[in-house]
């Protein structure tokens, strides 16, 4: 258990499309996601944001995501969408990548998400809103995708500070719209 480094944009490493790990009841299987709840958790006070971290944000090149959101926790092994609901909505995303930084993206409003625990055990979350927006970001980091790469609207940039100014927080999630086709 350590504490890692998060990696910042312009690390080639976010730019990498993870290995699926093995063997998730392995002993470097457990020390990745034991690296990604302590980065978290210092992460999170230092940023005073934060709900989950990607493998390769801590130079892991491999397919774990840790999510804590209050006192629920989950380490997803090899997670996937395997579907999503037919309606959208856009989220002011945030990323400690690059942390002083907000992007527009729109995400799908629902998603099923499977994923295979430490123990070795399959799971399938069927998850909406902010809970699907951030999986679908953790698993795009995952692919070497960042949110950056993927903005929505007029002027879908700003500095966290700047928007802060103008936006409540709730402001962060737009209204769920069916998807255009």
């Amino acid at each position: 258990m350590a504490i890692r480094r998060i990696r910042q944009l312009g690390d080639p490493i976010l730019r990498v499309r993870c290995e699926r790990v093995q063997n998730p009841k392995s002993a470097a299987t457990r020390l990745v996601a034991d690296d990604l709840r302590d980065s978290l958790a210092i992460a999170k006070k230092k940023y005073k944001m934060g709900r989950a971290l990607a493998a390769p944000q801590i130079g892991a090149p491999v397919r774990i995501v840790f999510v804590q959101t209050d006192k629920q926790r989950w380490t997803m092994i090899n997670p996937e969408i395997t579907d999503v609901g037919p309606d959208d909505f856009q989220v002011w995303d945030d990323c400690f990548s690059f942390p002083n930084v907000l992007v527009r993206v729109t995400r799908a409003y629902q998603a099923t998400v499977s994923y295979t625990d430490p123990k070795g055990k399959q799971h399938v979350m069927e998850v909406q809103g902010p809970m699907a927006e951030l999986l679908q970001h953790e698993i795009d980091h995952l692919d070497g995708i960042l949110a950056l790469d993927r903005p929505s609207g007029v002027d879908p940039f700003a500095f966290r500070s700047e928007w802060e100014k103008l936006h409540k927080a709730d402001d962060r999630y737009g209204p769920r719209k069916s998807r255009e086709m």
